[in-house]
């Protein structure tokens, strides 16, 4: 299953919802979503800085990631990022390939 880095931060809502609730009702509802499109949370961090939370997860497939994270986001509440995530094998298989490619004005 592929995986994807997330990351995510809290608006003004969504930190008065952690303080609230506290980080294992929100690392719960966030697995809840996860699961629902079938998916697995392989770790979940809270983190200083630019990012509150971090993590990696599995999803089926990436329609599946999308609908996670439109779900999220249009809350407004939290601003979620994921980055696919590629194995040493799969950056070796595309190294291995030879597009072709004409850069602009050549």
């Amino acid at each position: 299953m592929p995986k994807y880095l997330v990351t995510a931060s809290y608006g003004p809502e969504g930190l008065k919802g952690l303080m609230q609730e506290g980080g294992s009702k929100r690392r719960a509802a966030a697995t809840a979503a996860i699961e629902s499109v079938g998916g697995s949370v392989d770790c979940f961090y809270y983190a200083f800085g630019d990012d509150d939370v971090v993590g990696i997860v599995d999803f089926p497939d990436a329609a599946s990631a999308t609908a996670v994270s439109l779900m999220i986001n249009s809350t407004g509440a939290v601003t979620l990022s994921l980055k696919p995530l590629m194995t040493v094998e799969e950056v070796d298989a595309a190294a291995a390939k030879t597009p072709s490619y004409r850069p602009p004005g050549s």
